[in-house]
């Protein structure tokens, strides 16, 4: 950007009424003058700290509005600046900013916590992390699937054990989501059941410290068949229900119409 000075703005406070100076700047960026609008207004910028007896000179930035297309709400900021004893003022930026009322993209969000249950699809991979806090080295005690931890550990060393499984903070995450689904005991399905899946046959318990609240469903017409269940989950389809036979209907056993006679039609 070009260096002026503006002698009918000369004074101590050059910078700050160097308004035609600043809005040549804005509209040298912009490309064009419709683009830039009125003027807002000018902030004296201040230096974080002044060593004692020196002058820094003045730094001012001008507001101008924007007429862009599609920056609603922002404006132009021109910062001017004067070294001490000098009338010529220097542009030193122009940016265009989003002002108060200005439409802003949503904060950028990792696209890994971006996805949600059921985003991924075929062919789709999701790279874990090594600070997933779900997951914890497999040669750990926490990894309650093994009844024996010493075992566990000399099964990783020599290549037989997982390298990672769920952490306590991963299964009780696990635990409440399984518990708050459609297959957990507040369900419609649940709730109208004949019994819990804890007691019917098709049901199915995991391993280590899961089995004892959930388990698979293996009844065919179960509407939980091949999903995860809470114990106290339940269906129609439980292994023990059964239909009592209501005494109060009444059974029919003659035909509604007597058609042991005939009439005799004649002339």
């Amino acid at each position: 950007m070009a260096e002026f000075s503006d002698p009918a703005d000369a004074g101590s406070d050059v910078p700050s009424t160097a308004v035609e100076q600043a809005r040549a700047a804005a509209v040298e960026t912009a490309g064009s003058p419709d683009l830039v609008g009125e003027h807002l207004g000018a902030t004296p910028e201040a230096p974080s700290a002044v060593p004692v007896g020196e002058d820094l000179g003045e730094v001012v930035t001008h507001s101008f509005a924007s007429r862009l297309p599609g920056y609603v709400g922002w404006y132009w900021a021109v910062t001017l600046a004067r070294v001490p004893g000098e009338d010529q003022v220097t542009v030193d930026e122009v940016v265009l900013l989003p002002g108060e009322q200005a439409l802003l993209a949503p904060a950028w969000v990792p696209w890994h916590e971006r996805l949600r249950p059921g985003d991924l699809s075929v062919g789709d991979v999701l790279p874990s992390t090594e600070d997933d806090p779900r997951l914890v080295p497999g040669y750990t005690t926490d990894d309650d699937s093994a009844d024996d931890p010493e075992g566990s550990v000399v099964a990783s060393e020599v290549g037989l054990g997982r390298e990672r499984v769920m952490s306590r903070e991963g299964r009780e995450e696990t635990a409440a989501r399984w518990s708050a689904g459609e297959f957990g005991p507040r369900s419609a399905m649940a709730r109208q059941a004949p019994g819990p899946c804890g007691t019917c046959g098709f049901f199915l318990p995991l391993a280590g410290s899961l089995r004892h609240g959930f388990g698979a469903c293996g009844n065919v017409y179960s509407p939980a068949d091949g999903r995860v269940v809470t114990v106290d989950y339940g269906c129609g389809a439980h292994s023990q229900a059964t239909l009592a036979a209501d005494d109060t209907t009444e059974v029919v056993r003659s035909a509604r119409y007597d058609t042991g006679t005939f009439d005799v039609l004649s002339d």
